[in-house]
């Protein structure tokens, strides 16, 4: 397999750190998350930081993107999360997921004097009985409250989260949602299908309205696409927009750490329930908090279950998630990946074009069809 930019230049370029912590934990969710502990912020930063000294060689030199997901990163106490974000290496791009009720001119400060040049936004929805089924605290006021706290503190590039098909949901209530979120002008915004896990209390909750509602994901994802690209975002990954430039030289608003993964290069995950993939070895700390901090307590890294990656198995991560994006996908390394006759039948329904000899890419009616028309490529 052709080496990725992130193992020739001798080490990942993309870091991930995850803080756990939330208030409460919403039905829905299916991340590594712990309700209430801030008794134990400060130990869990310190904790992260020995992961890091004892990783800190499979990283590169230079790292492009730092990213802090959660869980709730700005509800870690103020001390702990600048104690992190100063330790931390510099980097290009360092974002940082906040929920909009979390956010203060205070915490906006902080972020902004500890390099933070990138926060992204879970609104979720600007309705509030859709903020009730999701089991969210924020409120639309939040929302715009904690868009415009950032900007205030001098950090320019936003993004905003929503989430689409919630239970009881209409095309109209999507509506309202995007405009809002579109009069906030957020440098970025990512739109997500709600993914319900079978068996949670969720489902059971809502399971019907779950059902009616998957009837209706194709046209809410259209809805989405036609609407942000029609007040002129970029449509660059599949659930991913971002301000198109103006002119020749603006800034690239795209989201580089997710790119980085997009584009199958290597990354280093940092905290409880964290994934790195590095060559051919991916490996996920467990989630289980109490032994994460023992094992780095105790100088040792933390328990991780590992799965060897072959270079087939990453040719075809390579390909499924290169093709979510807008941009032509380099079929080197992929010759034995992509079926080739399915590829020409696809170009012939106007689902795929081959921009050259050597590179392939959805059409925006194949991107809408998404991860069917991906299967069908796949040998």
């Amino acid at each position: 397999m052709t080496a990725t930019p992130a193992q020739t230049s001798g080490g990942a370029r993309h870091l991930y750190v995850h803080l756990p912590f939330c208030s409460s934990r919403c039905g829905y969710c299916d991340f590594v998350t712990v309700v209430g502990r801030s008794g134990d912020h400060s130990r869990y930063v310190e904790a992260l930081l020995r992961e890091l000294d004892l990783e800190r060689g499979r990283l590169a030199r230079d790292v492009e993107t730092v990213y802090l997901g959660g869980g709730t990163p700005t509800l870690t106490s103020a001390p702990a999360l600048e104690r992190l974000l100063a330790a931390l290496p510099p980097a290009q791009e360092v974002t940082v997921e906040a929920n909009p009720e979390t956010v203060t001119p205070e915490l906006a400060r902080l972020l902004q004097r500890n390099r933070v040049n990138r926060v992204s936004i879970g609104a979720q929805t600007f309705h509030m009985h859709l903020l009730d089924v999701l089991e969210r605290r924020a409120r639309p006021d939040d929302v715009r409250r904690a868009v415009y706290t950032v900007r205030d503190a001098g950090i320019d590039n936003i993004s905003l989260d929503l989430i689409y098909g919630v239970p009881s949901q209409s095309a109209s209530d999507l509506a309202r949602d995007l405009a809002e979120s579109l009069s906030l002008e957020p440098e970025h915004l990512s739109a997500y299908e709600l993914e319900a896990k079978p068996g949670t209390r969720f489902t059971h909750r809502y399971g019907r309205e779950l059902a009616r509602q998957s009837e209706a994901m194709e046209d809410y994802f259209e809805q989405v696409v036609e609407t942000l690209t029609g007040a002129g975002y970029r449509w660059y990954e599949t659930a991913s927009f971002c301000r198109a430039p103006a002119r020749a030289g603006d800034r690239d608003l795209r989201s580089r750490h997710n790119l980085g993964y997009w584009l199958g290069h290597d990354y280093l995950g940092l905290g409880v329930g964290a994934v790195s993939t590095i060559e051919s070895t991916r490996w996920r700390n467990r989630p289980s908090l109490t032994r994460y901090l023992a094992a780095l307590e105790q100088g040792t890294r933390p328990p991780r279950e590992r799965e060897h990656l072959p270079a087939e198995t990453r040719a075809v991560e390579r390909a499924m998630l290169g093709l979510r994006l807008d941009e032509p996908l380099s079929l080197e390394g992929l010759e034995e990946t992509l079926d080739q006759d399915a590829l020409a039948r696809l170009e012939r329904l106007g689902l795929a074009t081959r921009p050259s000899s050597a590179t392939v890419t959805l059409t925006p009616r194949g991107r809408l069809l998404g991860g069917g028309v991906t299967a069908r490529l796949l040998a």
